[in-house]
């Protein structure tokens, strides 16, 4: 089942790389929560499909452009995935680049749970996990 939730995680980005928003609401379970990096100016969290796109949709109306670069495999946890990936914004005032990390958990095949780390380090602490 794990690979199948790399699955899942990877046609997110995906997605979003695709601007298919529909694709990507389709991938979140109704109850998903998601959780912003410490320091996010809407730090959330986000509790339901609706609040975490309606999060999403105004992220990408700030931004003329943008895209996940990924800079790491998608790493199998089990009933989690890891991903370290770039986020760039661009068009709208200075560009923005952010090196983040994605801890997502997967159940029934939706993403339930997402957290997104600043600091790599600190995420894979959060899993009990070290470099």
């Amino acid at each position: 089942m794990s690979q199948e939730n790399v699955k899942g995680a990877r046609a997110a980005f995906e997605a979003w790389n695709a601007g298919d928003m529909d694709a990507l609401r389709d991938l979140l379970h109704p109850d998903v929560i998601m959780r912003m990096p410490e320091g996010w100016p809407e730090p959330g969290p986000y509790v339901g499909s609706d609040a975490v796109m309606r999060e999403w949709l105004q992220l990408r109306e700030t931004w003329d452009a943008d895209s996940f670069e990924l800079l790491s495999d998608f790493m199998d946890l089990g009933d989690r995935v890891l991903v370290r990936y770039y986020w760039r914004g661009a068009g709208m005032g200075p560009d923005a680049r952010l090196d983040l990390t994605w801890v997502g958990t997967i159940r029934g095949g939706k993403i339930f749970y997402m957290e997104h780390f600043l600091d790599h380090a600190e995420a894979l602490e959060a899993l009990d996990l070290s470099e």
